[in-house]
């Protein structure tokens, strides 16, 4: 075998690792990217190609609020060749949020939905009891739910009981940009889930939060403002998709321990090289 041929096969492996599969579904991008906020459709447009994500969230009720649910937003989003996640943003109760998720399945042709129950208009923190109340639902009516959450364990364990397959704390409060908040919680998370979907979600304010994020082992990360806010949103979400790249390939390759005391990487004593005959 050739030095090409091998270095093809050992893309095409490292490839296959990276996927992620989601309900039975396997997408090659770990980035999901919302679309609300941006300067323009075509920019909107452009910073999706340029993050090559596989999924994007749509919010059913800002965009319809906005008036901007009809042809035009759809066929950009259409047109982008990516799977739609669509979403429950603005919901206040359970109820809200199965009628909307409802409608959404209705309009997107699809049985995914990422569940918002908002309790706080301040914080944006999720209203845990309505949202684990809502997931039980849509779950037993056929829906794959992606449940918008805290970085509290015991809230994630009730949604998996609920049904669900993919849990999504936020890093930090909605729009925030303040990064990985509690890193402690959200590494317990990670260890008490081993098997489940964690997918970060809120808070992401810039590349090296998502790579973080990656390197603590969760399986994907999920982010809008800090994308659609920046100064240049199409590189934005180039700098995303590398980092998010780079951190899952840091984690898969196993990270060196953290220490409190130094270690020399040179030897202090006896040669620092070794033997060459």
């Amino acid at each position: 075998m050739s030095t090409s041929q091998s270095m093809n096969v050992r893309d095409q492996s490292l490839h296959k690792e990276q996927l992620l599969s989601l309900y039975g579904v396997s997408v090659p991008s770990r980035l999901l990217l919302g679309t609300a906020g941006y300067p323009s459709p075509a920019i909107l447009a452009d910073a999706a190609k340029a993050s090559r994500a596989s999924i994007v969230t749509v919010s059913l009720r800002r965009e319809a609020a906005g008036g901007k649910i009809g042809e035009r937003f759809l066929d950009i989003i259409k047109n982008l060749g990516v799977r739609v996640l669509p979403n429950t943003a603005g919901c206040r109760t359970a109820r809200d949020a199965i009628a909307t998720a409802e409608m959404a399945r209705e309009l997107f042709g699809t049985d995914w939905v990422k569940l918002e129950v908002i309790a706080n208009d301040d914080t944006l923190q999720p209203d845990v009891f309505g949202l684990v109340e809502a997931a039980r639902i849509l779950n037993a009516n056929g829906f794959k739910v992606f449940p918008y959450t805290t970085e509290d364990l015991s809230v994630a364990e009730r949604l998996q009981q609920a049904g669900c397959e993919v849990i999504m704390p936020w890093a930090a409060p909605i729009g925030s940009g303040r990064g990985l908040a509690n890193v402690a919680a959200l590494k317990s998370l990670r260890a008490y889930f081993p098997d489940a979907k964690l997918i970060i979600d809120a808070g992401i304010g810039a590349p090296s939060h998502a790579a973080h994020a990656m390197e603590l082992g969760y399986d994907a990360v999920l982010l809008n403002t800090a994308v659609a806010k920046a100064a240049d949103p199409v590189r934005m979400a180039e700098a995303f998709a590398n980092a998010i790249v780079a951190g899952r390939i840091g984690y898969d390759a196993g990270l060196m321990p953290a220490r409190d005391m130094a270690v020399p990487s040179t030897p202090v004593a006896g040669t620092p090289f070794f033997d060459i005959e």
